[in-house]
């Protein structure tokens, strides 16, 4: 339990310092199950297939640790 919640801790750390700069370079967050929509005003973001693909790449990462 305390490995899964260890490699958890760092994978939510390392995205959080990764991400937004790797969301540039590889245009994440625009796939095209992606959906953004404007709604008075305010930008809405419902990355789903960004979400897919970070989980399956975590999925596949974490097997082979």
């Amino acid at each position: 339990m305390l490995k899964w919640l260890t490699a958890l801790l760092i994978t939510v750390f390392i995205a959080g310092v990764c991400l937004p700069r790797l969301a540039a370079f590889l245009k994440i967050g625009r796939l095209p199950g992606d959906f953004t929509f404007r709604f008075r005003g305010r930008m809405y973001n419902f990355p789903f297939a960004t979400t897919l693909v970070l989980s399956l790449l975590a999925t596949l990462l974490f097997r082979l640790l």
